[in-house]
């Protein structure tokens, strides 16, 4: 797979590209510039030329693929009933939320948080309460434990939506952090609501744990959703996947999906059968070449090139996390780089109080496109 290929977007409807003037690079939205899977977009041309779309099941052979694959990588034993669909993470954890939780009852995660995180408890009329992480003195974001405990005690919380990988610091959380945090959980009766979208996306030194694969006494508290999605670049099929190992707890979730939601479609499960079941090589290949533009972005720092920008190295993901707080710029950071560097970018404010002063930057697209955006970005800089 050529990873440098630029492939032209604009003449799709790809959000990323089209949701600001042509002129402007996009560095925000976490889809990445590359091409699937030769596997996926060839089950894709398969299941299209038969063209014939109607009501479907779940792909034969899907769920065990799921089993097998999460038994593999995590030593996870899942069964075939703990498993379901749902068109998007987002989609599950709001579910979750609104099965468990009545108006008034508080939510908690990790600050800086993924936006949805902060909107979802609020349309839901759920109070949000938001754990900030702290840098210790190797620059790694950590978690405030004492802190969480008593946020859940003093606001009796009702569910925790934990991101591992955490998005957008990119942190890993090892097992100690994560036993911590499930402790404090069923100390409490904190049902665990874990989005592992970036699962797959883990460079080397580190490894994802699910949180409920931990122990039976944790994955009874826990509602997984994982997604083929940010890994094999086919997030807008809408397929991501749910498991609930406990039998009240999938109850609960089941019922409140039962006729609101519904399955992701018959070619969103084709394509994540595929990603999953033949995308391994792939992966393996997209991972040597997003460390590499990890790194890139780490030496520009590290030389001096962005000045005044400081970043915590992220473990996962292909989201870089960038400190500006030391950039002498009044107001909106995103609008600064926008308007002054014609590069876009997420604008930290929208991950919690946390992200001031901050940006995301999406590093999953070709050298050429990150090298320029950072030329452009460093020439605004000087500019100051």
């Amino acid at each position: 797979m050529n990873f440098d290929q630029f492939i032209d977007r604009k003449q799709t409807e790809s959000l990323k590209w089209n949701c600001y003037p042509k002129e402007v690079l996009p560095m925000w939205i976490a889809d990445t510039d590359f091409l699937s899977p030769p596997a996926v977009i060839d089950a894709l041309h398969k299941r299209v030329d038969h063209g014939i779309f109607g009501y479907g099941n779940t792909p034969v052979g899907l769920d065990q693929v799921v089993i097998d694959r999460v038994k593999r990588l995590y030593d996870w034993d899942v069964h075939l009933e703990q498993i379901g669909y749902v068109p998007g993470i987002v989609t599950g954890f709001t579910l979750i939320l609104r099965a468990l939780c009545e108006k008034g009852d508080a939510v908690i995660f990790q600050t800086p948080a993924y936006p949805p995180f902060i909107e979802s408890p609020k349309a839901c009329g759920l109070l949000g309460i938001q754990n900030p992480m702290y840098l210790d003195d190797k620059g790694i974001y950590r978690i405030h434990f004492d802190l969480f405990e008593k946020q859940i005690i003093e606001n009796k919380v009702k569910i925790y939506i934990c991101c591992n990988p955490h998005n957008p610091t990119g942190r890993v959380f090892d097992q100690d952090e994560l036993s911590k945090l499930a402790e404090i959980c069923l100390r409490h009766n904190v049902i665990i609501c874990s989005d592992e979208i970036h699962g797959d996306i883990v460079y080397p030194g580190k490894k994802h744990r699910p949180i409920a694969s931990l122990s039976p006494e944790i994955s009874k508290i826990t509602a997984t959703f994982m997604a083929p999605s940010k890994t094999y670049n086919i997030a807008g099929l809408h397929a991501s996947v749910a498991i609930i190992q406990d039998d009240e707890l999938r109850a609960k979730y089941e019922a409140y999906k039962s006729f609101l939601v519904g399955s992701p479609n018959v070619l969103a499960l084709i394509a994540a059968k595929a990603a999953y079941e033949f995308g391994d090589e792939w992966l393996a290949e997209q991972l040597v070449y997003l460390e590499g533009n990890r790194d890139f972005i780490g030496q520009e720092i590290s030389e001096g090139s962005l000045p005044g920008i400081r970043w915590s190295k992220p473990e996962a993901t292909f989201l870089a996390w960038l400190d500006c707080r030391e950039l002498p710029v009044e107001g909106n950071l995103q609008e600064f780089f926008m308007r002054t560097a014609k590069v876009c970018m997420n604008e930290g404010s929208t991950f919690g109080k946390a992200g001031e002063g901050f940006l995301r930057l999406n590093y999953g697209c070709t050298r050429a496109v990150l090298t320029q955006a950072l030329n452009q970005m460093a020439e605004a800089i000087k500019a100051l």
